[in-house]
């Protein structure tokens, strides 16, 4: 055998054992998006796509750009996961058009009140109820639009030093200088963003990004149902997305 064809093999060799130890990675993480995402998406479909991201990320991870593999590929894995979400959108436009609506009342009030906009102040800006208002928060915890995942289109959530959690482009480790300073930017943004979210909307996030808890545990740790951190997390994410609104594409809102 060739010294081509030996190094070829080795280095395929190595590939198979990488997507072989993290392949469990993948089911942890389809398992964890699967927590607040509709009947309607398969475990399975996420899988797949989380398996395709496995392999390519053993095909393009560069140690020495200082990420561990299984940070670049659980970044890889996530954003292919999401991708597959995206390409088959179950949301109705209704509900993207009413969490845009929703993201647009907090602005403004926020801006208005130069504080954090409240439940029911949103719910009376735009003619609802309180439980109306609440139903529009469940029903746009699953959808497409701006969630704390959707900060993969800019940058991915990861963990950083302290437990604080910030942004980290999925394809950061190949990135230019001049795309580096933008995602710094970001992360700095996002971080200030989260840092000002109400208490208990940062507490869920936290535990649900941080301590990767679901969201039935959160309800267990915070003393409140299930659905109303639903309710409590999905506010967070359209806080964040009209406090970032600069630095998201308007087009992931219907």
């Amino acid at each position: 055998m060739s010294n081509l064809a030996t190094y070829d093999a080795v280095k395929d060799q190595s590939f198979d054992d990488l997507v072989t130890r993290h392949a469990p990675l993948v089911k942890r993480i389809a398992y964890h998006l699967m927590n607040r995402l509709p009947p309607s998406v398969q475990a399975e479909d996420l899988i797949q796509a989380g398996m395709i991201g496995l392999i390519e990320a053993s095909r393009n991870y560069d140690a020495s750009q200082g990420a561990s593999f299984e940070t670049y590929a659980g970044i890889r894995i996530r954003g292919a996961m999401l991708d597959e979400i995206r390409r088959s959108d179950w949301t109705p436009r209704s509900v993207h058009r009413k969490a845009r609506m929703v993201a647009d009342a907090m602005r403004e009030i926020e801006n208005t009140e130069g504080r954090d906009a409240r439940d029911v102040e949103v719910a009376e800006s735009l003619g609802m109820s309180i439980e109306e208002y609440h139903q529009v928060l469940q029903d746009a915890s699953g959808a497409r639009i701006f969630s704390y995942e959707e900060l993969s289109e800019v940058g991915e959530v990861v963990p950083h030093e302290g437990g604080a959690t910030a942004a980290r482009t999925r394809n950061s480790l190949e990135d230019g200088p001049d795309r580096g300073l933008e995602k710094s930017r970001f992360r700095e943004a996002l971080g200030d963003a989260i840092a000002s979210l109400p208490e208990r909307e940062r507490l869920v996030i936290a535990l649900y990004y941080d301590e990767e808890l679901n969201l039935r545990e959160i309800g267990q740790v915070l003393g409140v149902s299930e659905s109303r951190v639903c309710q409590i997390h999905s506010q967070a994410a359209l806080r964040l997305r009209s406090r970032l609104g600069e630095w998201l594409p308007e087009d992931g809102l219907k």
